[in-house]
């Protein structure tokens, strides 16, 4: 009995055009590799401000908590914290025979300064009537940003710097970057806006920004065109 015959091959096939020919490398060029570390100190600082009160008349409890709620809001507008800024939250409740008004303010400032012209005049008005907690620095994205492309352009321009100083060296003069590639980034420190501080309340304020503050590093590799020798003129100068 015969076999069946086995299927027709199929063949694809696709004609492409001919790629342009790449430029031959000159063999002149300089390989570097450098990197640059910053540091940046936080830009935000949340202070949280609790008060309360218990009174026998629920009318005197909320009234003895709203004057001075409105006493912060006004103090901190005073001093250019923006509406936006300040969160209030309120909790009423009955405690046995009396009625409970408790309050918190969150105040985000971006002037150090002000945060503790505000917080120093609220502890000499109010008194033990009010309770501060320690403030708490963070870093916004943007601020995290800035501190990422910072790092990143300073270790290209350490790089050029190294490649230049190389050519140098052999009497050449430093042509166009032909690669620049991110080999590295780290990122260590900083606390982020929801990132609760664990700081002890002995700390200084400026400890607390000192544990605040962000660090990035970056190490670049980049390749650099070698042109011809250095202009006279120009190595004089």
């Amino acid at each position: 009995m015969a076999l069946p015959s086995p299927p027709p091959a199929r063949v694809f096939a696709e004609l492409l055009p001919a790629p342009a020919p790449a430029p031959a490398p000159s063999g002149r060029e300089v390989h570097v590799s450098g990197s640059a570390e910053l540091s940046a100190g936080p830009d935000r600082a949340r202070v949280s401000l609790r008060l309360g009160s218990r009174k026998e008349a629920a009318g005197a409890a909320r009234s003895s908590v709203a004057r001075r709620l409105e006493y912060i809001a006004q103090s901190a507008r005073q001093r250019g914290v923006p509406e936006e800024n300040m969160t209030v939250t309120e909790d009423f409740s009955r405690v046995e025979n009396t009625y409970q008004m408790e309050a918190e303010v969150c105040i985000i400032f971006s002037d150090f300064g002000k945060m503790q012209n505000v917080c120093n005049l609220l502890i000499e008005k109010l008194g033990t009537s009010v309770t501060i907690s320690p403030p708490h620095f963070y870093h916004t994205p943007e601020a995290v940003d800035t501190l990422r492309r910072q790092v990143c352009v300073a270790a290209v321009g350490n790089t050029r710097r190294k490649a230049q100083e190389v050519c140098r060296l052999f009497g050449q003069s430093l042509g166009k970057p032909l690669l620049i590639r991110e080999e590295e980034t780290k990122e260590w420190g900083g606390h982020t806006d929801s990132c609760l501080s664990n700081s002890p309340d002995s700390l200084t304020l400026q400890e607390r920004i000192q544990n605040a503050t962000a660090y990035a590093s970056c190490r670049v590799f980049a390749v650099f065109e070698i042109k011809g020798k250095q202009n006279r003129r120009n190595k004089l100068l």
